[in-house]
């Protein structure tokens, strides 16, 4: 049976990252196929990232022997019948200096487990995957490079750029197949646009965890991290859901060769579908139901659940010195959140904003407010809206005498911005459509739904 959706997961490997990559990989067959892994900058560096990635496939394959010795069935199906091909993307953002959240995630992204469980940690050897052939190399190390690129090996190594390979499968494969599941900062989706735009256009839609609507951000009071550490690229990939994408593209940079513009004319817009903060937040994975779950696993032996415990308790200790004591604390499940709607999408519990698709941009400049995602609150009306237009949960009602007026615009070719407003938000061609979603099939389901698809 040809699978539900066909994706690309798009990560930047730390501890929620590596939850929501075990999520897809544990799928059925029939459920997800998993094409690529792009690996970007983020929570870590690029190579950290790469290589908790190359460890999760090595700790999977270890567990996977593990249930094969005790008659259990292996899992992974969606795995083994993918072998996913990983690609590694840029060390930087685009256009701003990197930022890593390595004082939560711990230096290596995962809570320092590749120090702490050796045992567990893939040799070295794994680095000459992603590398062209090194003149000189011994015998040995050819061996070695040989064997982890086996048929037989779970997933499949790439030299190409992560953008690059992103655009090939889209160009090889049928136009509206391919779903990209963003959950890191979006510069490899920044560059793969970039580059060809039609190609790109070809993806079904972009599945993006990132920003931060009617609640405070988590790396500044107004953005969230993804966001915040890439906002050019997050803006850039948002434009490209507007009629006119230079409307909300971002200004050149001062001193730096930019990426170039969209084509003025393209064939679609892209469709992209949002989780940020407001969503995602609530989905928490607790330290007791980690406790009770992995626990006994751990005592029966298993590779997985051993490190799996290490790096969300450890996480969890965190996040208890960066807060708060609490009786039972979680970890907020940001990105296996995705994957869940990915697997569960036609739930009619996934529901989105009142008045999706929204114009929402994002903050490149702003001393304060860079990666801020910013929605017109006056409750004003574009030309052509519906009468009765709801307002964004968030939204402040201020008395104003221009709050009720609906600015038209007589052609909607026209450039100019309509009086009282700059920017053309009200424009009925100019703007981001962006799909929010605000609700999920249950908060305090969410947590034991992902333990029992990982764990059995």
């Amino acid at each position: 049976m040809a699978p539900l959706n066909r994706i690309i997961i798009d990560t930047d490997p730390g501890v929620d990252d590596i939850l929501a990559i075990l999520l897809a990989l544990a799928a059925k067959p029939e459920e997800l196929e998993i094409l690529l892994l792009s690996v970007t900058y983020g929570n870590v560096e690029v190579q950290s990232c790469l290589r908790n990635v190359v460890a999760l496939f090595h700790v999977i394959e270890k567990e996977k022997e593990w249930r094969r010795a005790r008659g259990q069935l292996e899992g992974f199906e969606a795995m083994s019948s993918s072998r996913p091909i990983v690609a590694i993307g840029p060390e930087h953002p685009l256009e701003e200096t990197i930022l890593m959240a390595d004082y939560f995630h711990g230096v290596d992204g995962l809570a320092g487990v590749s120090t702490s469980h050796p045992h567990l940690s893939p040799a070295d050897t794994w680095k000459s995957l992603f590398e062209p052939p090194k003149a000189g190399a011994t015998a040995e190390e050819t061996t070695a490079a040989a064997e982890l690129a086996s048929p037989s090996a779970p997933f499949r190594a790439s030299q190409v750029p992560a953008h690059k390979e992103i655009l090939r499968l889209l160009k090889e494969n049928p136009a509206d197949t391919i779903t990209i599941v963003a959950v890191g900062p979006l510069t490899n989706l920044a560059l793969a646009a970039a580059e060809d735009t039609e190609t790109f256009l070809r993806v079904k839609e972009v599945v993006v965890m990132g920003g931060a609507v009617d609640v405070s951000g988590n790396i500044t009071p107004v953005a969230e991290f993804n966001t915040y550490a890439d906002a050019v690229a997050t803006a850039r990939v948002f434009a490209l859901t507007s009629p006119t994408p230079a409307s909300t593209m971002p200004p050149a940079p001062k001193d730096m060769e930019p990426l170039p513009p969209y084509p003025s004319k393209l064939s679609k817009l892209l469709k992209l579908t949002l989780f940020p903060l407001d969503v995602t937040t609530p989905h928490a994975l607790h330290r007791s139901l980690v406790v009770d779950k992995l626990q006994p696993l751990i005592q029966a032996g298993s590779p997985l659940a051993e490190w799996t415990s290490a790096f969300v308790l450890k996480t969890l200790e965190k996040i208890e010195s960066l807060t708060r004591k609490q009786a039972d604390p979680g970890l907020e499940l940001h990105d296996p959140l995705c994957i869940w709607y990915m697997l569960t999408r036609s739930a009619p519990s996934w529901m989105s904003a009142p008045k999706a698709p929204e114009d929402i941009r994002v903050e490149v400049s702003g001393q304060w407010t860079r990666g801020m995602h910013v929605i017109d609150r006056r409750n004003r009306k574009k030309a052509g809206a519906p009468e009765e237009q709801i307002m964004s949960p968030g939204a402040v009602d201020i008395t104003n005498p221009m709050e009720q007026l609906t600015v038209a615009h007589p052609e909607a070719e026209v450039e100019e911005d309509a009086p009282g407003d700059s920017h053309s938000w009200l424009h009925v061609n100019k703007g981001n459509r962006i799909n929010r979603i605000v609700s999920s099939p249950g908060e305090d389901a969410f947590g034991p739904y992902l333990l029992e698809r990982i764990f059995g």
